[in-house]
């Protein structure tokens, strides 16, 4: 048991997989965690076939060091939960957690923040420094090392706080149309073309316009 309950209103209890939606897209975030709208898509069949290798919880040594694949991590402090893909542990019991991903080794400031939040709950919970992870990309079969700068920190903990309310008043921010929804597999759902449009045409619509100026008055 976590005891979260016991600190936390359920409403308030963020999961951590619901930092990296909202820091790509928070109606992207809003749609999944608060009107449970799911679809798939090229990227997320990938990334699910992926996750099934690391979703059996397991213990054994990797690179020889010991690990542990999908492992609950949790913080009362921050209110959230969730589960690393996998943890690796150096000698002297420092945690090393690593994400998986399908896609391309990039640097991606929303994967940072769901695995900053996995290391922040890591120290809480082992009361041991957790300075770095790493993100795994499956289609480069590279890694990419992330260090848990203070201003990462922070800037994670400010996400926490916007996913909280952003769940907890149940609303769900407009559509960005840009260069990030053509990959989104809630495309089909989002649309975001037709919503932007209908927002430009009601934006540009003045009742005004109907009396002609000679007649105004």
């Amino acid at each position: 048991m976590n005891g979260l309950e016991a600190f936390w209103d359920e409403t308030a209890i963020v999961p951590i997989s619901a930092l990296e939606h909202y820091a790509y897209c928070p109606r992207q975030c809003a749609l999944i965690h608060i009107e449970q709208t799911y679809e798939e898509n090229e990227y997320t069949l990938r990334g699910r076939s992926l996750h099934e290798q690391v979703d059996i919880p397991r213990t054994a040594v990797e690179e020889g060091l010991l690990s542990h694949s999908a492992l609950p991590i949790w913080s009362i402090r921050l209110g959230i939960i969730g589960r690393a893909d996998l943890v690796l542990f150096y000698p002297d019991g420092t945690p090393y957690p690593v994400e998986y991903k399908s896609g391309r080794r990039k640097v991606k400031y929303h994967d940072d923040i769901q695995l900053c939040a996995q290391a922040m709950g890591l120290e809480e919970m082992l009361n041991h420094p957790v300075p770095k992870g790493s993100i795994y990309y499956h289609a480069s079969r590279r890694r990419r090392e992330v260090v848990f700068s203070p201003d990462l920190r922070r800037l994670t903990e400010q996400v926490i706080l916007e996913v909280r309310d952003m769940l907890q008043r149940g609303t769900v921010p407009p559509p960005v149309n840009d260069a990030r929804c053509p990959n989104c597999s809630l495309i089909g759902v989002c649309m975001p073309d037709l919503i932007s449009t209908l927002q430009n045409s009601t934006a540009s619509y003045s009742p005004f316009r109907l009396v002609d100026s000679e007649d105004a008055g």
